[in-house]
């Protein structure tokens, strides 16, 4: 059961929130962009420079040897958060970004060919549309999309009319970072696998706010995010089903991805260092586990209950501005019946990035423009939107100041 939180005591732990921006206190609701970080995931990463900074796997001095336990206990703590079947399912990459071009690019490149077809979404963001069209003009692939009604719902019959045995992938985001839709990924995944297809999950927005389960989901792959689970940026992970990721060529040659190097061949390491060529971001792996940890302590569920008081009330009080004079000047983009705490809209005769420079001027973070979807901005008839995202240390004052604000700009 939910818990009520102490919001000033976990708004205590976020040094960054207690500034001022343009005179004003700084009201932080682009979290669908990037989470703050906590103290303990600043202090984890200064630890680390200063007093543990050494390169991991490759030798035998103590600064590496606990260096290299820190990084690998990140991995683990992944594990566990996901509920992987074992940590060399989880592979370091430097984003969502990287992690889907990583299975596109191998996985797509050994498996894809003339003819079969590839299923993404249409309120995907760019870095699961751009990959695919990328591998499936390499292959000579088809790739298809699922359409949304006015709300931002995906159309699943439609989905059913597309599955067939030419589907070999069908790539999904969990949580759209545009609208705050819901998708019923284990509906899709279910409906993948019946006609022999791989999932992958974009899970960048999701992880944050949804319990994570990926042996119940049985989803093939999953990308996520350490920035937008209030750890560093720079770091991601993959996971994917150890058959899988044992089938797949590696994606970057150089050190750590070898067992054997010599100038006729070339052995590879096994999973996940197949993967991981190079220098990993080490500080920021070992940081990333605090953020984790930080999550755990407050409790998924607690969060979500939370951020979705937080949204109702704003959807509500924005639904309130269109019943004054002004009626309809403000129009809601996402309105699904399952979502998380983002909200999307437009004020009717006011363009977006001029009303996000206004929200700024009291100190209010929003983000403009097409959020990088701009597949479904083209499809919703709009070039861009405002976007209110909401997180664990925001409060309903912070939502009223942020309402009676865009209540001043529909006045003007």
């Amino acid at each position: 059961m939910a818990q009520k939180l102490d919001i000033i005591s976990i708004r205590n732990q976020f040094p960054i929130l207690h500034q001022e921006v343009n005179g004003k206190p700084l009201i932080y609701f682009d979290n669908a962009a990037t989470t703050q970080k906590p103290q303990s995931v600043i202090d984890a990463l200064v630890k680390y420079y200063s007093h543990d900074n050494a390169n991991i796997h490759r030798a035998a001095h103590t600064l590496a040897a606990r260096s290299t336990d820190m990084f690998e206990d990140t991995r683990k703590t992944i594990q566990t958060f996901i509920n992987a079947n074992e940590a060399e399912e989880c592979i370091f990459t430097k984003g969502v970004t990287e992690s889907i071009n990583l299975v596109a690019q191998t996985w797509g490149r050994k498996f894809l060919n003339a003819g079969d077809e590839v299923i993404i979404t249409t309120m995907e963001h760019h870095s699961n549309i751009v990959p695919w069209q990328m591998i499936c003009e390499e292959k000579g692939a088809i790739l298809k999309v699922i359409p949304i009604n006015n709300a931002g719902e995906l159309l699943m019959d439609e989905y059913d009319k597309m599955l067939s045995s030419k589907t070999k992938m069908v790539a999904c985001v969990w949580v759209s970072n545009a609208l705050g839709t819901i998708n019923p990924v284990k509906e899709i995944i279910e409906k993948a696998h019946a006609v022999g297809a791989k999932v992958l999950l974009d899970g960048a927005q999701a992880c944050s706010h949804l319990e994570v389960d990926v042996q119940d989901l049985n989803c093939d792959f999953l990308a996520i995010s350490s920035h937008k689970l209030y750890g560093p940026t720079g770091v991601g992970v993959l996971y994917g089903k150890r058959e899988l990721l044992e089938a797949m060529p590696p994606y970057q040659g150089g050190g750590e991805m070898i067992k054997e190097v010599s100038f006729d061949k070339t052995t590879y390491n096994e999973i996940p260092y197949k993967f991981e060529a190079g220098t990993p971001n080490i500080g920021d792996v070992i940081a990333f586990k605090y953020a984790i940890d930080f999550i755990n302590e407050i409790g998924k569920e607690n969060i979500a209950k939370h951020e979705n008081e937080l949204l109702k009330h704003c959807i509500d009080g924005l639904e309130q501005i269109n019943k004054s004079p002004n009626h309809q000047i403000i129009q809601l983009i996402g309105t699904a019946k399952e979502k998380v705490s983002v909200q999307s809209f437009i004020i009717n005769g006011m363009h977006h990035f001029d009303a996000g420079l206004m929200l700024d001027a009291k100190g209010i973070a929003v983000r403009t423009g097409h959020h990088c979807t701009q597949p479904l901005m083209n499809y919703l008839g709009v070039d861009g939107t405002i976007r209110a995202s909401f997180s664990v240390y925001n409060t309903l004052a912070e939502v009223d100041v942020f309402l009676e604000s865009v209540r001043k700009l529909v006045k003007r």
